[in-house]
């Protein structure tokens, strides 16, 4: 039965017509789900849409129906490891001449199902034009599909990446993932009167060659991405070049638009995911605050055509764990413990799950805030569930200004029912007995602000707290972003562990002295 896409035109509209652009990126287009939450929140609308390698999932889901906070949830929810699917026992035997690393069997029977793609309804959709990029391998050329022409098998081919996955013969060609010659199709929404053109980019782009096979074999699809993406806006320009000059190209009158969200620094790789350094949920959060954050500075008339659109900061080795914590929460309480009472009274709880980013480990060790930022989401059945934050705020060991007290703080905006709301919360760290380090080091004094920040009049209140199983699971979680090398990593971490634990002795230890 033909259904309307989300994000399609609502009847009636007579504003610009977008396109928007779902670029490659791996397993870690979760990212995408965040984006286009954040910009179904602002109401914009699409009459086309493209989606590349591992983008025509996303596309995929969009077409068979589903809305960006459903995206969202399922990727949340989906488990990488369901990408993982092996050849025939008779094709590993092969040695050198295996066909592929794996197969598609995850990707079919577990990926897919979970997140709800369905190729009837991709090709009964109305409202939006979808079309999926592949290479033709056979010809060497890109091929783009319509969504109404779309077959599991094509769209299969669309994310078998050589090595990783085989290429799926269709007839006498052979097709794969067309990342290699194009990652993200600009020149198909000019070819369909685009106006402006959202681009969402996972691909990476820093300035930093590094060392190692897999990172070089990553290297060399960013280059083959971003050149190819340089290349169609240097065509751009030179179609909005002629329009300026009072050319009527194609029928337009003003020149196309670009807009572009994309990481701040690059997002960790497929195997991070894989192995439970990053997780989907914060994939997502950081996806919402990229886009969040363009939206509200990006302008009517766009980015510039040039590389820089792309362009990301370097990594340097840094530091990440997530960390879940909950406990009593009440709105109208003013007061942490009071709110705690009144939510554990009535079952109401809060839990904030925290990705703590520190990305660059040398600066976080030497100022005095320890600053770090925060990716996550609170759960708060008051509020209808699970709503993604964004300006998260981490600081370790804060100097408070009170003699003796040392804070660690976690700050997350987010809206919900069309008001901002900022969650602000404290671990109280005072120099006392050493038997009070575990509790006070594992409790999270919590005001809710209805407002921007933490000087915005108080909501609610509670206290959230750390668990044994949690902070195992915490532990589980620590990785080095920034480095591959497993020596760096090992000291980066113990370089960590040194500064906690020196600072908790500065707390306790006299006390353990006797003194």
């Amino acid at each position: 039965m033909t259904h309307t896409a989300f994000l399609a035109p609502p009847a009636g509209y007579a504003g610009a017509k977008r396109s928007l652009i779902l670029a490659g990126g791996g397993m870690r287009v979760a990212y995408q789900a965040g984006v286009l939450q954040a910009l179904a929140e602002a109401g914009l609308s699409f009459h086309h849409a493209d989606g590349t390698s591992g983008g025509t999932m996303n596309l995929a889901m969009l077409l068979s129906g589903l809305a960006p906070s459903e995206m969202v949830e399922r990727w949340r929810t989906l488990d990488p490891k369901d990408f993982a699917g092996f050849m025939p026992l008779a094709d590993y035997l092969r040695g050198p001449n295996l066909p592929a690393m794996g197969s598609a069997d995850g990707v079919v029977n577990k990926v897919f199902p979970h997140l709800g793609i369905d190729i009837a309804r991709i090709n009964e959709a109305a409202g939006m034009t979808g079309t999926f990029n592949l290479c033709n391998f056979s010809r060497k050329t890109l091929e783009t599909i319509e969504h109404t022409a779309l077959s599991l098998d094509l769209l299969i081919a669309g994310i078998s990446l050589p090595i990783f996955m085989p290429a799926v013969r269709k007839g006498d060609a052979f097709y794969t993932d067309a990342v290699w010659i194009k990652d993200a199709n600009l020149m198909e929404a000019v070819r369909r009167g685009a106006e402006e053109i959202w681009v969402v980019w996972c691909v990476g782009n820093s300035s930093r060659y590094q060392n190692g096979a897999f990172r070089q074999y990553v290297h060399m699809i960013e280059m083959s991405a971003n050149g190819a993406l340089f290349q169609e806006l240097e065509r751009i320009a030179e179609i909005n070049a002629r329009i300026v000059a009072g050319e009527p190209v194609g029928g337009r009158q003003r020149p196309i638009v670009l807009h572009v969200v994309r990481p701040e620094y690059p997002l960790p790789l497929d195997p991070a995911y894989f192995f439970g350094r990053i997780d989907g949920a914060t994939l997502i959060a950081l996806g919402y605050e990229d886009a969040k954050s363009y939206l509200a500075r990006c302008r009517p008339e766009g980015l510039p055509l040039t590389p820089e659109v792309t362009h990301m900061r370097d990594e340097t080795i840094g530091l990440t764990f997530r960390e879940t914590m909950s406990g009593g929460f009440a709105l109208g309480a003013t007061d942490p413990e009071s709110g705690r009472q009144k939510g554990q009274a009535g079952g109401t709880t809060l839990a904030l799950h925290a990705s703590v980013m520190i990305r660059d480990l040398e600066r976080f060790l030497t100022e005095p805030e320890h600053p770090g930022s925060l990716a996550g989401s609170i759960e708060f059945a008051p509020f209808g569930g699970t709503i993604i934050g964004t300006g998260g705020l981490f600081n370790l060991f804060n100097p408070s200004g009170e003699a003796g007290l040392k804070t660690m703080v976690y700050e997350l905006g987010f809206r919900h029912a069309d008001k901002p709301y900022y969650l602000a919360g404290r671990k109280l760290v005072r120099e006392s007995p050493a038997f009070d380090a575990w509790t006070q080091t594992t409790t999270l004094y919590t005001v809710l602000h209805e407002g921007e920040d933490a000087t915005s009049p108080i909501a609610g209140a509670g206290i959230l707290s750390l668990g044994v199983a949690d902070l195992i699971r915490m532990l589980g979680t620590v990785s080095t972003p920034g480095t591959d090398d497993a020596a760096q990593s090992a000291a980066a971490i113990a370089r960590f562990g040194t500064f906690f634990l020196g600072q908790m002795w500065k707390s306790y230890g006299p006390h353990l002295r006797g003194i």
